[in-house]
């Protein structure tokens, strides 16, 4: 029997389970707890573990039960979750992720968590840039309402296509509505299907907008917000000559309910 329990933010939903003291975690059946018909529900399932040198460490399952990259709502709810659990300094953890180091600051239902340095991207044209954000993202911009876009087929010939079948890649689909005001959708790898929301990919989408945007200056604080089907997430960052530097996602992450897994 495995005590959990579920986050959500901004509608991306999140498995949790302590396991500095629990020894069953390697028999966790992950894809079956995830499924939202079988089990709990959840679009992955993190494990909250000791780490050397850190407040703790986050280990991350998408919801096909296989280790991910990288997931930035996740560390969100999991930052949340480890300062209800005492954990940390006050109100800022440090922790370790799969793509390394992560500062969270929690502000009561709000936690605004620290994303690594940015310095690399592939622009495909105009309208379109693959750039990872601790997990790797296709970012397509439209002037279309994105709401009417055929997200899940197209994404999938994306995802599947012979470029990044093996390896996978989360798709995102972006409309501006201000310089300052974004919304999206995205599709995420290893849950294979639209999710309400994606931390790294809003954090992709930001800064594409921004490498595609000259009016944003370097050096200069910014600050984007960002519309999801699951809520409204907003991005801080700083341009630089190196790339993108101070990347914060900020914005909700709630505690669901708990419960035990037999």
């Amino acid at each position: 029997m495995v005590n959990f329990v579920k986050f959500q933010g901004t509608g991306n939903d999140f498995i949790l389970i302590d396991g500095r003291t629990n020894s069953i975690l390697n028999t966790l059946p992950i894809k079956q707890m995830c499924d939202r018909n079988f089990g709990i529900g959840a679009d992955g399932l993190m494990i909250l573990q000791n780490k050397v040198g850190y407040d703790f460490e986050m280990i991350y399952y998408n919801s096909d039960g296989n280790l991910s990259s990288m997931c930035g709502n996740g560390g969100r709810c999991i930052a949340q979750w480890a300062h209800q659990l005492g954990i940390g300094n006050n109100n800022k953890l440090k922790f370790w992720a799969p793509d390394g180091e992560h500062i969270a600051i929690i502000d009561k239902d709000q936690v605004n968590l620290k994303m690594n340095n940015v310095s690399s991207w592939k622009i495909i044209d105009e309208n379109t840039i693959e750039i990872n954000t601790g997990s790797p993202h296709y970012v397509h911009f439209t002037k279309n309402p994105i709401e009417d876009h055929p997200l899940f087929s197209w994404a999938q010939s994306i995802r599947y296509n012979e470029q990044y079948s093996k390896e996978g890649i989360n798709v995102n689909i972006s409309r501006v509505i201000t310089p300052e005001q974004l919304q999206m959708r995205t599709y995420e790898r290893g849950v294979e299907d639209e999710t309400l929301s994606c931390g790294t990919g809003v954090t992709a989408t930001v800064l594409a907008h921004a490498i595609l945007q000259a009016s944003i200056l370097r050096d200069t604080k910014q600050i984007v917000h960002m519309e999801t089907p699951g809520g409204n997430l907003a991005i801080e960052f700083s341009k630089t000559e190196n790339g993108f530097e101070n990347i914060w996602l900020i914005g909700p992450a709630k505690e669901v309910f708990s419960g035990q897994w037999k």
